[in-house]
Parts: structure tokens; C-alpha cells; sequence
């Protein structure tokens, strides 16, 4: 990350890297190795060229095909929940988009099985993690409401859009004492939970009010 594109300039700059990180930490996000990864990743490079100069402001971007990079906080709100009971081995991660969350995440996991549904945003997002030298993530195109069963169960799951509820297909595929962040509701009406599995069945908590896209079924080529 020490490559000029990488270390940004202007607007992309270090010092505005570390208000962003202060806005973060005055809305509540107290987790400093959040902070520091959020502080430390290009995200000017995860949007387009001609979004870069407003890539630390807080607030969510678009980048094509309906999608949208997630607003830093938010972001940071959801990996601070999901980290909040330990490191999690396996991850699963629904809804990959840019790339942004899934590089911001993954210090924090062993390895991240990640889909999303958009086609096109497959190999960019490959290619992106690549040059970034994440290496513990692996992509696949498919439909994040089926989870990914081959490798469950996961000690954790986030997911980055928002089903009207839980799918059971995640739900079945969390491990004893794996949290599943995942906002839900229809739009303007959405909640942000965090649902623990534990011996006796699951433990939901409610985190908030958020917007997201609506998680939907099967994939998309175009």
C-alpha cells in the first residue's frame, strides 16, 4: 500500500484518511484494530477514478450495476459486531460488491468465503484483493441467500444487503457461537442484528437503524 496510487493524494490523503477515522470514532466505533484497517486501506482505489476525491467522505458510492460501496461507517458498525466475541475463523460474506468490506475485514479472519450475485463485479474486486495482497479471501459468483453450504459451518457471516428476514439457508449455516450480522426489513424500515448461535437456539440483538439495498435471490450476469 505504500505505491503512490495506493497512498493517494489530495482529497485521498493521509490527513483526510485520519478524519474520516475520527468521524468513525465520534460516532461510536470504539474497536482500534477496526479503526486502524479502515485508517490504513485505499478505499479511493475500490471506487470509480472519478469518485476517488470523495472516497473518505462518510457516505456510500456507487459503483455500477445498482450497487453501492458502503458508507465507512456502516461498514466499520458491522465488522466491529462481528468481531465483538473474538476472532472469527471461517466467514462467510454475502454481497461482496467492491470489495471494500471484504478488504476491510479480512486481518481479522482466518478465511473469508465471500459471493456475490452481480457478475461483472467478480473479476475487478479479484484483481483488486490481488494488488492489495489479500490473500485469505476466497470470491465466487453465485446466490448469497443459499449461503455456501460446501464450506459452512461459519463462526461468522455479514451480510451487505437486506433480506425482508433472516434466510434460514445462513441461519442453519452459522456454528455454535457464530454471529450473523445482517441488516433486515424492507426499505426504510430496516434494522441492523446481530444474531448469536448458542447450544440453545439463537440470540438476536437489535444494533440500530440502517439503509441497504435489498438482498436478493439468484445471480445476474450484467
Amino acid at each position: 500500500m505504500s505505491t503512490p496510487n495506493h497512498a493517494g493524494i489530495g482529497m485521498t490523503s493521509a490527513r483526510t484518511r485520519d478524519r474520516l477515522v475520527q468521524r468513525l470514532r465520534d460516532q461510536g466505533i470504539h474497536d482500534l484494530r477496526v479503526l486502524e484497517r479502515i485508517r490504513g486501506l485505499p478505499r479511493h482505489i475500490f471506487v470509480d477514478e472519478a469518485l476517488a476525491s470523495r472516497a473518505y467522505e462518510d457516505t456510500a458510492l456507487p459503483i455500477g450495476w445498482g450497487q453501492t460501496i458502503s458508507q465507512p461507517y456502516i461498514v466499520a458498525r458491522m465488522t466491529q459486531a462481528l468481531l465483538s466475541g473474538g476472532l472469527p475463523g471461517k466467514v462467510l460474506e454475502v454481497g461482496f460488491g467492491c470489495g471494500y468490506q471484504t478488504a476491510v475485514l479480512a486481518p481479522f479472519a482466518e478465511k473469508i468465503f465471500s459471493i456475490e450475485r452481480v457478475e461483472p463485479l467478480v473479476a475487478p474486486t479479484r484483481e483488486r484483493l490481488k494488488e492489495l495482497q489479500v490473500r485469505n479471501v476466497k470470491l465466487k459468483h453465485g446466490d448469497g441467500m443459499k449461503g455456501w453450504p460446501t464450506q459452512a459451518p461459519f463462526d461468522g457471516i455479514i451480510v451487505a444487503a437486506a433480506p425482508l428476514a433472516v434466510p434460514d439457508a445462513l441461519l442453519n449455516q452459522l456454528a455454535i457461537g457464530g454471529r450473523l450480522v445482517v441488516p433486515v426489513g424492507p426499505d426504510g424500515q430496516q434494522q441492523l442484528l446481530r444474531i448469536t448461535r448458542r447450544e440453545n437456539g439463537m440470540h438476536r440483538e437489535m444494533l440500530g437503524a440502517v439503509s441497504f439495498v435489498p438482498l436478493l435471490a439468484g445471480v445476474t450476469g450484467s
